[in-house]
């Protein structure tokens, strides 16, 4: 057996070694129903001067959806799914800002979800919402 054949025996069978200690991603059934959702998100400015959205859908599965996905959705399962329960982090934020609405629409858990709240700037949607209307 030449060096050349030898080199690539030993590459390919650390490749099939590595792909067999490479665990398979968990079937979408062990996760909580609870823990599911599809939402999409959307921000507008004042007198919808600008808008943009994003889809989340949780568990996160990666590819082109939202910029901060699996922290977003951690937040809605420990908030129940519900925006208005996310956890808030308390900071200063300046005192002109201009104003911002963000809105939820699709299903957590099963449950349809319809929410729409306008915060005084990005900063306070920030702090209310932290890495779900972070895109």
């Amino acid at each position: 057996m030449s060096v050349r054949t030898t080199t690539i025996t030993a590459a390919a069978a650390t490749v099939v070694t590595a792909a067999l200690l490479v665990p398979p991603p968990a079937p979408a059934a062990a996760v909580a129903p609870e823990q599911r959702g599809r939402l999409l998100l959307t921000l507008s400015g004042t007198e919808h001067t600008w808008i943009r959205g994003v889809r989340l859908v949780c568990p996160a599965s990666g590819g082109r959806q939202h910029p901060h996905a699996a922290e977003a959705c951690a937040g809605l399962a420990a908030a129940g799914g519900r925006p208005d329960a996310l956890p808030r982090t308390e900071r200063l934020c300046p005192a002109e800002e201009e104003p911002v609405e963000a809105s939820a629409e699709g299903d957590w858990g099963g449950a349809p979800v319809r929410w729409k709240r306008t915060f005084r700037g990005a900063c306070a949607l920030d702090a209310a919402t932290g890495a779900v209307f972070r895109f």
